[in-house]
């Protein structure tokens, strides 16, 4: 009898914390939507990410650098309604590394572009993949 008391215990506490994790990982992980990247080159440059009408209403922005180096300059995001924001960010990203939160203007506005000026100055051996995300 303690053997079944025991094992029943045992599933119910596994059972409870396997939905308790899964249920929390899922919910941080899906309130990011990503939306392109892009490989840097080693030279100052300039890269496009489209959005698109469908996927552009977002009032956060986030960045993530991977693979190596990278000297952000600017980024500029343009809006379906011919408006645009131009955020400074002026900061070197080293590989695995992400921005701030980014909060734009876009709650009511759908963006058509995001574009980033940036350079690698070789600060590294591999091209940067940079990331952007929404919320």
């Amino acid at each position: 009898m303690k053997y079944i008391v025991n094992s029943f215990v045992s599933i119910v506490v596994i059972f409870c914390i396997s939905g308790f994790t899964s249920s929390t990982i899922d919910t941080s992980i899906s309130k990011w939507e990503r939306l392109g990247s892009r490989t840097v080159d080693f030279k100052l440059d300039k890269d496009v990410i489209h959005v698109g009408a469908k996927d552009g209403r977002f009032a956060k922005l986030k960045l993530a650098v991977t693979r190596g180096d990278l000297n952000m300059q600017k980024m500029r995001i343009e809006y379906h309604n011919g408006q645009v924001e131009n955020i400074n960010l002026k900061h070197n990203f080293s590989k695995r590394s992400s921005s701030r939160i980014i909060d734009i203007d876009g709650r009511k506005r759908i963006i058509k572009n995001i574009i980033f000026w940036y350079d690698t100055k070789n600060r590294s051996k591999k091209k940067a993949l940079i990331t952007v995300f929404g919320r």
